[in-house]
């Protein structure tokens, strides 16, 4: 039980093996190793090894190997204890590991030789050696010598580790390689500036590394050289010569690897041209250009002459390199020019303009000066000539008003906010540039202003009308006018006045007629636009205004006369004070009356006739009539809230001031009662009336002078309801007496209901006259209750019900009978059901044998028998059935009957001498109705005697008998023709 802790290592060699264990407690005699083969169990190698040795290297043994290892210890009392321990010696690494990538920019192969031993595998590690990335990590058999790593990335460095597995030990070899670089593509070379050129590529990343080469094309010198790191896309070469053609070559380079990649050709930008100007030379209508010559190179200048703000170009002219200067022959006069001078260096230029210059101007052509109508502006226009722009200057009896300057291409200007009706002069000159042409004159007067406020008015005349007019502050000789008939177009007369004057009155005009002015202010040869004003003269009212009733249809008709003059229309209001609405009529000038139609009975009316001319109106006085009322439509007659009240209804048929209520007795037609109501109320209640009477109403509507009666209704009160109502049975007869009152007032009689409770069938009704008081309702069922209700009529109308129930006698029940079914203590009744109905039966029992009544049954009202029992054994009964509806009762006959009586007992028999026996009895309960004695002989069975004896009786002697003879004799209980025996007893005399 002793641990050792054995442990093995190898210390990073292949071929050994360090064994380890520690001293047990106690110590040891000695140790015993055992190696073995771990795979055959073969041993190896058996050691001994002294007590105070913990450690032992095994040597010479297979590289990547598995053993097994057994420490054995030697104790005290001979004692052993063991531990066994596998054990694996590391593999050998490969031998001559190469990496190459036989110019591939995307694999690398991988080859190697196998090391000494044994291997279970080989682990294969590609690392990136920039971004330190692992790239592929592949296991592969013990008996793999290559591997080919493709996909890889081009110009970059990889790093390889072969790991040589055996069991869980390893050994490593580690190589490095670069992939062959890939060539950049799209190479640009491109002017940055005019000393600058920016290089940009593609694919850069395929190399480490990137070598430029940047060559002046002109000497054929190496201005540049550049090597650059992986990832570099663009580089700006700085500090070169304007305006020269530069060639930049490119390669790319990975460890040992370089390949040439493509060259590109750029101008770097040349130099504009400075201090360009242009002047004006010695010839007329000529200009020269000048320049300074730029640094760094050229091919040529192109100079170009631009012409006006537009700057169109008109020549082109080429010169050399060194020139400075070139002049424009056989210019236009007052154009403006500039000039653009390019330096061209391969595909690029430089261009500089100069400012503009002017050749000298012609003055303008066809001037003209036009008010076109306009009192405060003239147009001033010219024939368009080349140049800048133009001077113009207006001026007012020789001083000047304003001066304008206008761009090219400008050939009219107006001049607002002058005086009306005023001579200017106007000048013009063409400007280009610091040249101003020789001006051209005219003159031309501006438009006099129009009459302002210009009005005219009848001023309430109606043959005269007044123009006015505000007077024009400056510029007007005179005023100027027309006047005509607006509606004729017919001139009546010119007028003419002075520039001072502001009114003018036109007389004899004609009434109510429209007139028109037109007038214009005159000044030099010009008239200023006409204005005009229009009016009326006042028209004169109508007279002889009437109003007339048209009876049918509802209407009235308007008259009138015209007065002298013109009119328009004439214009009709006819309206009422009890409408809001008016009516309006307008006709023609010709017609002189009109009728209103459809208008509202029963209203009074006013007219006003209107004469129209223009906007002006004359009105006659007012006429007014009523329009006839309509009759009353569906004149109501209906009983009031009381018996003594009617209630009177109706409808307006329109108009009307007030109506009249008329009421009369309708036997009589004399009128009781006039009752007046104004327009609007459209019903009345009348009282203290006679109730269940007829009356006659009649309504007179009313308006103005005029009257009409509406239509004749008939109404009754309501009658008053009879009094004291009662209704009694007629005994037997299945009938009942109606008795009442006479109540107040009147009636045309009466009518009654009778209706059987419970009973679905209608009601009966009977009619009594206006003088009865009672009535017999005959042929109803027997022992039923009836509702009865009456009401007094008069007309078609009922007062309200009176109501009582009154009941039938019931029918006796029939048929009685009072059976025994054999018992002395039982009786059976029953009975016939009578006709009619009943609330229920009382059956009373009587004994007639205690003279009492001994039992009373209720029973339902479809009972037909009853059993009673418990009763007086021997005794006679008596019954009696009586059918009972409310207090009403009817009876049956009387019927008896006996109970069986109880035979004696005790029985005794004795024989007190030689020809009498004694008999004696008991009796149970009451007894019976009497007893008889029979005695026989008792051999021959012959009868002797028979007694009948009282029911008292107890006892009895049988006398006269043989003497020594032996009798049979047995008592017998009677009780109506039933009875009961004792036993026969024997005994001897």
């Amino acid at each position: 039980g002793t641990i050792l802790n054995v442990s093995v290592s190898d210390h990073g060699r292949s071929d050994s093996l360090l064994l380890s264990w520690d001293e047990p407690e106690g110590g040891a005699r000695g140790y015993l190793l055992a190696l073995s083969s771990l795979e055959s169990g073969t041993l190896l190698q058996n050691v001994s090894a002294g007590p105070n040795t913990t450690s032992f290297w095994f040597h010479g043994l297979t590289p990547g190997t598995p053993y097994e290892v057994e420490v054995t210890a030697t104790l005290a009392c001979m004692d052993t204890t063991s531990q066994s321990i596998t054990a694996h010696t590391s593999p050998s690494p490969v031998r001559n590991l190469s990496l190459s990538s036989g110019g591939s920019g995307a694999s690398l192969r991988a080859a190697w030789a196998h090391g000494h031993g044994r291997r279970d595998s080989y682990g294969l590690e590609l690392w990136h050696r920039d971004s330190q990335a692992l790239v592929r990590n592949v296991s592969l058999l013990p008996s793999a010598t290559t591997f080919l790593f493709d996909g890889l990335l081009a110009g970059s460095e990889y790093a390889l580790r072969v790991s040589t597995l055996a069991g869980p030990r390893q050994a490593s070899t580690s190589v490095h390689q670069w992939t062959a670089p890939s060539i950049p593509t799209q190479l640009r070379l491109r002017p940055g500036s005019s000393t600058s050129l920016v290089a940009s590529w593609a694919g850069a990343t395929g190399a480490a590394w990137l070598h430029l080469e940047l060559r002046n094309l002109l000497t054929q010198k190496v201005s540049t050289t550049l090597s650059a790191r992986r990832g570099l896309t663009s580089y700006t070469f700085q500090h070169l010569h304007p305006g020269t053609q530069y060639w930049l070559g490119l390669s790319a380079t990975a460890g040992s690897h370089t390949l040439v990649g493509p060259n590109a050709t750029a101008w770097t930008y040349p130099l504009s041209p400075g201090n360009v100007t242009l002047g004006s030379a010695e010839e007329q209508n000529s200009l020269e250009a000048r320049w300074s010559i730029p640094e760094g190179q050229r091919d040529f200048y192109l100079v170009t002459l631009l012409e006006g703000e537009d700057s169109i170009p008109t020549r082109n002219i080429s010169v050399g390199g060194d020139n400075d200067h070139v002049t424009f022959h056989g210019l236009s006069p007052g154009q403006q020019y500039s000039v653009q001078v390019v330096v061209v260096a391969g595909p690029y230029r430089a261009s500089a303009h100069s400012t503009a210059a002017w050749t000298e101007p012609r003055a303008p052509s066809v001037v003209s000066l036009s008010s076109q109508g306009s009192p405060h502006s003239l147009l001033a226009s010219w024939e368009e000539v080349t140049g800048q722009g133009y001077l113009l200057l207006l001026s007012l009896a020789e001083h000047p008003v304003k001066n304008s300057s206008l761009p090219r291409g400008v050939t009219s200007f107006t001049y607002e906010g002058l005086h009306p009706g005023t001579l200017y002069s106007f000048e013009v000159s063409t400007v280009a540039g610091p040249y101003t042409s020789s001006p051209r004159c005219i003159s031309n007067w501006t438009y006099p202003l129009p009459l302002e406020q210009l009005t005219l008015s009848n001023g309430g005349h109606s043959t005269s009308l007044q123009a006015s007019w505000r007077a024009a502050s400056f510029g007007s000789t005179s005023y100027t006018g027309t006047l005509w008939e607006t509606k004729s177009q017919e001139q009546v007369r010119n007028v003419t006045v002075g520039s001072d004057w502001t009114n003018v009155t036109l007389e004899d005009l004609v009434p109510g007629r429209q007139y028109t002015l037109e007038m214009a202010a005159v000044a030099g040869p010009y008239r200023s636009p006409v204005r005009a004003a229009t009016d009326w003269t006042y028209p004169l009212a109508p007279a002889g205004v009437t109003l007339t009733n048209t009876r049918r249809p509802m209407g009235l008709s308007a008259f009138w006369d015209k007065a002298a003059g013109d009119v328009d229309q004439f214009h009709l209001q006819l309206y009422s004070k009890s409408h809001a609405a008016q009516r309006n009529a307008s006709v023609g000038p010709d017609t002189h009356n009109f009728t209103f139609l459809g208008l509202s009975p029963g209203t009074q009316y006013f007219l006003k006739v209107t004469v129209l001319a223009g906007p002006y109106r004359s009105s006659s006085h007012f006429a007014t009539e009523w329009t006839y009322p309509l009759s009353l439509a569906n004149v109501s007659v209906q009983p009031g809230r009381k018996p003594q009240e009617l209630h009177v209804s109706w409808v307006e048929s329109g108009g009307g001031r007030d109506h009249l209520v008329q009421l009369s007795v309708a036997e009589s037609l004399s009128i009781i009662r006039n009752v007046s109501v104004p327009r609007g109320v459209t019903q009345l209640d009348l009282e203290g009336l006679v109730p269940g009477s007829r009356y006659r109403v009649e309504i007179i509507s009313q308006a103005g002078p005029h009257r009409i009666s509406s239509q004749t209704a008939i109404g009754y009160t309501v009658p008053l309801p009879p009094r004291s109502l009662s209704a009694d049975p007629v005994s037997t007869a299945r009938a009942l007496a109606v008795h009442w009152d006479t109540a107040p007032g009147h009636r045309d009689g009466y009518l009654l209901s009778v209706l059987q409770e419970g009973s679905p069938a209608p009601p009966r009704n009977l009619e009594a006259g206006k003088d009865s008081t009672n009535v017999t309702v005959s042929q109803l069922e027997a022992g039923t209750c009836y509702l009865v209700s009456i009401w007094a009529v008069a007309g078609p109308y009922r007062s309200l019900p009176e109501n009582i129930t009154g009941c039938t006698v019931p029918a006796a029940p029939t048929n009685l009978s009072l059976t025994n079914p054999g018992s002395s203590s039982e009786l059976y009744t029953s009975w016939s059901k009578p006709p009619g109905g009943r609330d229920h039966y009382y059956v009373t029992l009587y004994s007639l044998s205690t003279q009492s009544r001994i039992q009373v049954q209720t029973l339902s009202p479809d009972a037909l028998n009853i059993t009673w029992t418990q009763l007086e054994a021997g005794s006679k009964f008596a019954v009696q059935v009586t059918a009972v509806k409310g207090s009403l009762e009817a009876s049956s006959i009387n019927v008896t009957q006996w109970t069986y009586p109880l035979a004696p007992v005790n029985l005794t028999l004795g024989s007190p001498s030689a020809s009498v026996l004694a008999v004696w009895w008991a009796v149970v309960g009451r007894g019976a109705e009497g007893f008889v004695v029979d005695v026989q002989d008792a051999v021959s069975g012959t009868p002797i005697g028979h007694t009948v004896l009282a029911g008292d009786a107890r006892s009895h002697i049988l006398r006269s008998l043989s003497p020594g003879t032996r009798y049979s004799v047995a008592v017998r209980a009677t009780a109506g023709p039933f009875h009961a025996s004792t036993p026969n007893l024997t005994h001897c005399t």
